[in-house]
């Protein structure tokens, strides 16, 4: 969580915190016991354990005496049921950000649905199209994203030692879905993992769009407040383009990588590829999270200039 080398990062608020993990964890562990129980001070040294679920147990059973804690779970029972709570909250705020997104492009077809302008295939001027026409291919790629993301299922970790434990109670009280133990198939990571990926792609695709057509010498669309330059004061760049596009760029490899540790699950327990999830996984969603209300923005002060529209188009008419 840089917002130096990740500018906007602050617009994913608290989503995947150390602070939401701890409370995620909590809120487990409080299930399990079907119990409040006292969220302990940290920090708590994850290092000489692996994992961060088993410092915080031993301070919970400290913080509340007399309360059975944890016992019959095992840390991947509690770690990834965190994730999974912190994911579903995720995912929330990213389709509450595509809706943004779906509104502000209705207030740009309503307006503007109807500006004749030059299509572009690879690059170069082609057929007239309407500028209506590219916003519905925009909003095909966000209308399927956000579908991608009502889709998915949010399924509790409750598999014990070595994933024989079958217990419906720890997702009735979480409201997750009761499914067996996934440990070693990390479907259910790579499902939410792919539906994010696609909506930083359907942003991205936005934002390409956008960075082509701001370009001076062609100007058929402007972001409202362009960035400054250091060096250059006359210019107005199209810096949340360029923002969310970088998402949109990163996000795939971050995808390969927690596909490479679904696929190198072994016995009963990664070693070391459901570790390698945990800060992948923070990454992708903390990104999408800000690429999403960028977009939003994006959208919603967009200006569009429909008479350069109509001198590019007569332009590429006289040209043919």
């Amino acid at each position: 969580m840089s917002e130096l080398l990740w500018p906007g990062d602050r617009r994913a608020g608290d989503v995947f915190t150390d602070e939401a993990f701890v409370t995620a964890m909590v809120a487990v562990e409080s299930a399990w016991a079907d119990t409040s129980l006292t969220v302990p001070d940290g920090p708590f040294d994850a290092e000489a354990g692996g994992n961060a679920v088993i410092p915080l147990v031993a301070a919970l059973r400290d913080a509340n005496p007399g309360v059975d804690v944890h016992t019959g779970l095992t840390s991947q029972d509690v770690l990834d049921t965190a994730m999974v709570l912190m994911l579903r909250d995720a995912v929330g705020e990213v389709r509450s950000h595509l809706s943004s997104a779906s509104s502000a492009l209705d207030q740009l077809a309503a307006s503007h649905a109807e500006a004749p302008m030059i299509g572009r295939t690879l690059t170069q001027w082609a057929l007239p199209i309407t500028f209506g026409h590219k916003l519905s291919a925009w909003r095909s790629g966000l209308s399927g994203a956000s579908d991608d993301l009502a889709a998915l299922a949010f399924p509790a970790q409750c598999g014990g030692p070595v994933g024989t434990l079958r217990d419906d109670r720890l997702a009735s009280r979480l409201g997750l879905d009761d499914v067996p133990a996934w440990h070693t198939d990390r479907r259910p990571i790579t499902r939410i993992a792919d539906a994010l990926t696609a909506t930083t792609g359907a942003c991205g695709r936005i934002a390409r769009d956008v960075l082509e057509l701001s370009r001076p010498e062609i100007a058929e669309v402007a972001e409202s407040s362009g960035g400054g330059s250091s060096s250059m004061p006359h210019k107005a760049n199209p810096v949340l383009s360029v923002l969310v596009r970088r998402a949109a760029l990163t996000a795939p490899q971050l995808l390969a990588t927690l596909h490479l540790c679904a696929a190198d699950q072994v016995d009963e327990r990664g070693d070391g590829a459901w570790h390698a999830e945990w800060d992948t996984l923070r990454l992708l969603v903390r990104r999408t999270a800000v690429a999403a209300s960028q977009t939003a923005d994006l959208l919603s002060g967009l200006q569009v200039h429909a008479d350069r529209m109509a001198d590019n188009l007569a332009a590429a008419d006289a040209a043919r």
